[in-house]
């Protein structure tokens, strides 16, 4: 007999649950990986929709025919946004975008516990390229109304909000605490790798017809949206009663499997036998013989408990109530502030002052994701080695207060520097917001105040992603109105964004590094409970 193979000896080495929990693990990366990917676009075309108009106004000496083919040809003046205040116009589209992201948020994680998150992050998918594809059609179809872009942005950021809920609730369902910072640090990289491919994408377009920078991601997430509908697991007890129904126990005495109606759109197994007239369940028959009949043990082990007392979903107040969802939920507004003022105007930023092209302007810009991805990942293993969540933020926040006004003075350096300034301030700035949003939400969503309640955890990431989201909306906003007096004041207002994030987060610092008795995470720990959920 020949020797096994040794790639095959190490994937044999894994068992089913393991291979299930790495296919969920891949699977959610790649689905957020498509939510971020659609947003991208409209910071690579923004220097796109002005560049023309401004290269027209300078060569308003030029005769009226030259202007009329410069026109055609170029596909100059794109309405409305042709005119000295084309930033607060574009600052508007991004704020209406995230303002309608920041509130439905707020409701999604709500809804989100009460159906099956399957289904939910489906049709957000499904329904998010098509919005997608609209803003690229208004290029198609030549359409210039500042009201059908604002209202396709409006609708997307709505739309938009089933996506953090229902990934970061899966995760959660299929891995324990145990170094959750290193899993989900590395899981959380889908954002920057979502942005690096959403620029890609849309720059090879951005110059010959930019409706494709939009119209492509928006079929890619659709797409995505189908893949989810098809193979998404949101939770082990899911998976486990489907191989309970294809290897049922072997039954004796009239035995029959019955399904009960779980939460959240689950069906659920349990194990019943007939006694006399009546049915008994499985998991209530009395250990000892009675009538000198035989105890049948099954083979297949009992899947989930009925229990009679189900955990409810909890409330909005109830959430704010555990410890620290305050705290970290106001820090991540400002630190989400600063991320995404970066996400949305960092390419215009770099065309602007470095006198670069769309195209090149968008493929450098993906240098601070990659940064980001180093970031989180950074982030999340410091913080499972030293179990303090909230220093390691804070840490990072005050780094990256000097990073930042180095980056203010952006056009004084030469390519090697500036690619070195995207590289660390992208690690600085998006490691804190990575580990909030992924880590610490998984953290709070399971708190010991909860008393083993895991259906808390899409309210708490909802509440933590949302309260950021609003200074999401806020943040490029501003940079829209300060940027109209100078790249100096926006940094000045991103350099308060970070000093504010890091002063929420020092009642929570000083209790870490007080407290003589840090509880780490537990290596190995699971999250998985045969209960319904």
């Amino acid at each position: 007999m020949a020797p096994v193979p040794p790639g095959i000896r190490f994937l044999a080495s894994f068992n089913r649950d393991q291979w299930y929990r790495a296919f969920t693990f891949s699977l959610t990366f790649l689905l957020y990986t498509s939510f971020h990917l659609s947003r991208k676009p409209i910071s690579i075309v923004k220097s796109e929709l002005h560049k023309n108009c401004s290269a027209l106004n300078e060569l308003s000496t030029a005769s009226s025919s030259q202007l009329s083919d410069l026109h055609t040809a170029a596909e100059c003046s794109w309405k409305p946004f042709d005119k000295s205040n084309y930033k607060q116009l574009l600052g508007a589209m991004d704020y209406s975008f995230l303002c309608a992201y920041a509130v439905g948020m707020f409701l999604s994680g709500i809804i989100g516990e009460r159906l099956p998150i399957r289904l939910y992050l489906t049709f957000g998918m499904l329904m998010s390229g098509l919005f997608t594809c609209l803003f690229g059609l208004g290029y198609i179809y030549n359409i210039h109304s500042l009201g059908f872009y604002i209202f396709v942005q409006v609708a997307n950021g709505l739309v938009q909000t089933t996506g953090w809920p229902s990934v970061v609730t899966c995760i959660g369902n299929w891995f324990g605490k145990g170094r959750r910072g290193l899993i989900m640090g590395i899981w959380n990289s889908h954002t920057s790798v979502g942005n690096i491919l959403g620029s890609l994408i849309a720059g090879y377009w951005v110059s010959s017809n930019w409706g494709l920078s939009f119209i492509v991601p928006g079929l890619i997430i659709a797409a995505m949206g189908i893949i989810c509908f098809l193979f998404l697991i949101e939770h082990p007890n899911d998976l486990r009663s489907i191989h309970a129904v294809q290897n049922p126990a072997p039954c004796s005495n009239n035995r029959k499997l019955t399904n009960w109606n779980g939460t959240n759109g689950h069906k659920q197994l349990y194990h019943s036998y007939k006694q006399g007239d009546k049915y008994q369940n499985w998991d209530t028959e009395p250990l000892l013989p009675q009538d000198n009949s035989s105890v049948s043990v099954p083979v297949q082990q009992v899947v989930v408990v009925k229990s009679e007392s189900e955990p409810s979903a909890i409330s909005f107040m109830g959430a704010l109530r555990i410890p620290g969802v305050i705290e970290f939920s106001l820090c991540l507004l400002f630190a989400k502030l600063v991320s995404y003022t970066f996400l949305f105007w960092l390419p215009l930023y770099i065309t602007k002052t470095a006198h670069l092209d769309a195209k090149k302007a968008g493929d450098l810009s993906t240098l601070f994701d990659v940064g980001g991805i180093v970031g989180g990942i950074l982030a999340g293993v410091i913080s499972d080695k030293l179990g303090k969540r909230a220093t390691t933020c804070a840490v990072m926040l005050l780094l990256a207060a000097p990073i930042l006004y180095g980056f203010s003075m952006i056009s004084e350096f030469g390519l090697g520097p500036t690619i070195g300034m995207l590289l660390v301030c992208g690690g600085l700035v998006n490691g804190p917001y990575a580990l909030i949003t992924t880590a610490v939400a998984a953290d709070l969503g399971t708190h010991k105040s909860l008393k083993g309640n895991a259906r808390a955890l899409s309210t708490v990431t909802a509440i933590i992603d949302g309260t950021g989201s609003v200074g999401a909306a806020i943040g490029p906003l501003l940079a829209g109105v300060l940027s109209s007096q100078g790249w100096d004041q926006v940094f000045y207002m991103l350099m308060a964004a970070d000093f504010l994030a890091l002063l929420l987060l020092l009642r929570l610092v000083t209790k870490e590094l007080t407290s003589g008795n840090v509880v780490k995470p537990r290596s190995g720990s699971t999250t998985v409970e045969m209960k319904e959920h």
